[in-house]
């Protein structure tokens, strides 16, 4: 369809490239409403703390830009396989959920398209019961001046039960964190800081030092997180890769897990078979043989308390890479950073704005 004064091509395209289409919509559809799914599939399958959803208009269909093409996309099947969540095969980008089978129906990620911002309008969140703690939602409540919609089944409904984490323990009865993506073909768990660590000149500093039983964590707004999460934000903890158990090696490999070298520096890991983003390793987060930290993704962490973890991560209140965030969609950026200060002020009593690592 060629762009008229009745419709609009927006463009969409994941990091690596190998995902990228083209949508017409209807001008008198737009901006899409974009909701932001809490439920534990959306959090199981992108590793993000939510995913940014936009239903299409019936009929509208993506229109692949050669060489991509659909076979593009690995597909994982959701409620018994009449519905399809869909990622990058290479890269593991979340794209896009798709309808029946002979449907055209795609809810699309809104954070892969360009100038998002002015055709996405942020401003609801679906499912936020499903986190036990109310997850990002609690801090993203207001946006470009306007209440956000909560919507949430009712709680006698089916769809309303909550996906229920366990405390664990480990061999040597110590606490334990499962770690674990929607088709579980990655799972492992982390302990708490150990002395050993604590004593460890580097890894002291992935440490809270509010609390040194639980290591840091931070939301992240950077432009290459956004199209291989396929979120507007990814929430981050760091921790050093041996503590993982079973433990996983410096090539990231566990289980159904792929990797993908986003640079020259990074490597990053997801589930091959739900998509799931899993570890982000910079170079310079390995400084000695003997030290790797990496960042972990929070949305596929299984803390019995909720989704933000408040027993094992010290939050700050300070996004990463904002001004990234800023330069893609200011509203929303602005709004979850001004949301994170007020969530971090209410626990914490105080803001503290500092470096990790």
């Amino acid at each position: 369809m060629t762009e008229s004064s009745d419709t609009k091509t927006l463009e969409a395209k994941c990091h690596c490239g190998s995902v990228h289409f083209t949508i017409d919509v209807p001008v008198s559809k737009l901006p899409l409403l974009t909701h932001l799914c809490h439920c534990s599939l959306c959090r199981y399958g992108s590793g993000a703390p939510c995913i940014f959803h936009a239903p299409l208009p019936k009929g509208i269909d993506l229109n692949f830009v050669e060489p991509s093409s659909e076979s593009n996309m690995s597909s994982y099947g959701i409620n018994g396989n009449e519905k399809a969540w869909n990622f990058c095969s290479t890269c593991g980008c979340h794209i896009a959920s798709r309808g029946p089978p002979g449907s055209v129906s795609w809810t699309v990620a809104s954070s892969i398209f360009l100038d998002a911002g002015d055709y996405f309008d942020i401003r609801k969140h679906i499912f936020s019961k499903s986190t036990n703690d109310g997850g990002m939602a609690e801090a993203l409540t207001h946006t470009n001046g306007k209440e956000f919609i909560d919507w949430n089944p009712p709680d006698d409904s089916p769809e309303a039960k909550i996906v229920e984490s366990q405390a664990e323990v480990g061999e040597d009865g110590r606490e334990r964190l499962r770690v674990e993506c929607q088709c579980k073909g990655v799972s492992f768990t982390i302990p708490r800081p150990s002395q050993e660590i604590k004593e460890d000149k580097y890894y002291s500093e992935f440490v809270s030092h509010r609390d040194n039983k639980k290591w840091y964590a931070t939301f992240d707004a950077c432009d290459d997180c956004r199209i291989v999460n396929g979120t507007s934000v990814v929430g981050w903890t760091f921790i050093p890769l041996s503590v993982c158990e079973p433990r996983i090696g410096d090539d990231l490999l566990i289980g159904t897990a792929k990797t993908y070298k986003s640079s020259d520096n990074v490597v990053r890991s997801f589930c091959g078979t739900c998509g799931a983003t899993v570890f982000y390793s910079h170079v310079c987060r390995r400084p000695s043989e003997n030290h790797h930290i990496v960042d972990l993704a929070t949305g596929i962490i299984r803390a019995p308390e909720g989704v933000m973890a408040e027993n094992w991560l010290t939050w700050r209140a300070r996004l990463a890479w904002a001004d990234s965030g800023k330069k893609f969609d200011s509203k929303f950026t602005e709004a979850l950073q001004e949301g994170m200060k007020k969530w971090v002020l209410k626990r914490e009593g105080e803001i503290e704005d500092y470096n990790i690592g």
